[in-house]
């Protein structure tokens, strides 16, 4: 979703400098630098590029030439980091733990799926976390394919940023 979302925006070729920034570069005329390293920039005119997005906090490069490159870069949003999204006291008060997380994690669209995957919690109960949350305006879902996505709305950003800032004064 962060990629198509970047490719939306301001296209491929940002899509493919953001990948690993300052290695992977896109440099026009079907050309692509891959590293840093002395390889030539690979000509990829009618060839398959596959995107792989990883955990792991580093990507890599494979190629079979003529017709085939893999880019292997690290994944963004909840699925990088989820212990880095901590979930304000106020908020949790508020809505309670678990569906104050699901409202925290859903800066960056996710299916139940992910959100399944990431909080840890059943699939009913994301579902019912959602179906509230979607109730009280705070998220928003749309199609992508066959998966459903949901995000935040203005007014759940509103909401999670009141809760940080008030903890942040407390602390």
């Amino acid at each position: 979703a962060a990629r198509t979302a970047r490719a939306a925006q301001a296209g491929w070729a940002a899509v493919l400098d953001s990948l690993k920034p300052g290695q992977t570069r896109w440099l026009g005329g079907n050309r692509l630098q891959v590293n840093m390293h002395e390889y030539p920039p690979r000509e990829i005119s009618g060839a398959d590029l596959l995107l792989v997005p990883v955990t792991p906090q580093r990507g890599w490069v494979s190629w079979q030439e003529p017709d085939r490159y893999a880019l292997i870069y690290p994944c963004a949003g909840a699925l990088a980091d989820p212990s880095g999204r901590a979930v304000p006291a106020g908020l949790e008060a508020l809505l309670g733990a678990a569906r104050a997380g699901v409202l925290v994690l859903l800066d960056t669209p996710l299916s139940t799926t992910h959100l399944t995957a990431v909080t840890g919690q059943g699939l009913g109960s994301v579902g019912r976390h959602l179906r509230v949350l979607l109730d009280a305006g705070l998220v928003e879902r749309r199609r992508a394919g066959r998966a459903v996505l949901y995000a935040r709305t203005a007014a759940g950003d509103v909401l999670v940023e009141a809760g940080t800032r008030t903890a942040t004064r407390r602390g």
